[in-house]
């Protein structure tokens, strides 16, 4: 992957002109180039010696499965497959659960909102980042279907009623405490709809986090049990909240982008986020948007976490099996998939 000062010089293709002197791509440097690099006779040592890093980083995601896809009343919605299979399992990326580094996720909200944000988070972070669609998004499908080809998972956005709304709104779709749950319910599937090929939902839309809503605990069991059945995961955006009871998940821990998504804020949240993987062997950080700066101090941030011990983990790989069910309805996930 492109390193964060080279990214804006990628190309259209997830090929950048330089990565890092670790990880070069053999086909980049074409002349004679140093050591070990065997010029024109032996194309193929350089690629076998440093495929199974790279190849494993950027393999794609596969495209959404019309087997793992319902029609709804407002278009395609996401099942259970017939053998048990989930959209977790389908579109969750490769990582290796044997690595006992702690593990960092991160998420970026908002995705699909403003094209050149999306565009840039897309082509500059790194893969092991999850982007969360946003429903209202013009094209949220083409910006998932762009994001699974660089290997990176992908969550829809669920409108839920905020603190101090109406004054905060989460748009003309989102679940509200004074509608009745028949209507919120439907209110989902219409936001289930608008993607697909997603892992599952985070209850995010932007900066609101739904927490109005989330104080519902019958409402939001409901809503829970709708993903659980569906095959997805749910990641609660409340610092602090306990983690799903109805569905396989986690609360995020710390939000990387307030008070302020300046500079200096996002990298005291980024080391904020280290610790807490440190202390609790898995941390989970989101953004409210892609920013330019918070895209370009995530860019310059990964590249130095496995010298410092840790590992950037998809969401698939942190999420934790609902203590409200039973365990009787098998492992939507790999094997050892919980740090």
């Amino acid at each position: 992957e492109p390193s964060a000062p080279a990214a804006p010089e990628a190309a259209p293709v997830a090929a950048a002109p330089v990565d890092t002197p670790a990880a070069t791509d053999p086909a980049a440097t074409p002349a004679p180039a140093p050591a070990a690099a065997a010029p024109p006779s032996a194309p193929e040592p350089p690629p076998l010696a440093a495929s199974a890093a790279p190849r494993t980083a950027t393999r794609p995601i596969a495209p959404p499965d019309p087997a793992l896809l319902e029609q709804g009343r407002h278009g395609p919605l996401p099942r259970m497959g017939a053998d048990g299979r989930t959209s977790i399992r389908a579109y969750g990326r490769d990582f290796d659960r044997r690595d006992t580094r702690p593990r960092i996720g991160i998420v970026i909200a908002d995705i699909g909102q403003i094209a050149t944000q999306t565009d840039d988070a897309i082509r500059r972070l790194p893969p092991a980042v999850a982007l969360a669609l946003s429903p209202y998004a013009a094209r949220p499908g083409q910006a998932a279907d762009r994001a699974r080809e660089r290997g990176m998972e992908t969550l829809i956005s669920l409108p839920l009623e905020p603190a101090n709304y109406p004054l905060n709104n989460a748009g003309e779709h989102a679940l509200l405490t004074g509608r009745p749950m028949a209507e919120n319910m439907d209110r989902l599937d219409w936001v289930l709809s608008r993607a697909q090929g997603y892992v599952g939902a985070i209850g995010a839309i932007g900066a609101l986090r739904g927490e109005r809503f989330a104080a519902m605990t019958e409402a939001m069991a409901s809503v829970q049990d709708a993903l659980r059945q569906r095959g997805l995961l749910y990641l609660d955006p409340r610092p602090g909240a306990p983690p799903p009871s109805h569905a396989w998940g986690r609360s995020v821990d710390v939000v990387l982008d307030e008070p302020a998504g300046t500079r200096g804020e996002i990298d005291r949240r980024l080391a904020e986020l280290e610790a807490l993987a440190r202390e609790r062997g898995a941390a989970l950080g989101l953004a409210g948007a892609a920013t330019p700066v918070l895209v370009e101090r995530i860019a310059a941030w990964a590249p130095g976490l496995d010298s410092r011990g840790l590992v950037l983990a998809p969401v698939s790989a942190m999420i934790r099996r609902p203590e409200g069910i039973a365990p009787d309805a098998g492992n939507p996930i790999r094997p050892a998939s919980a740090p």
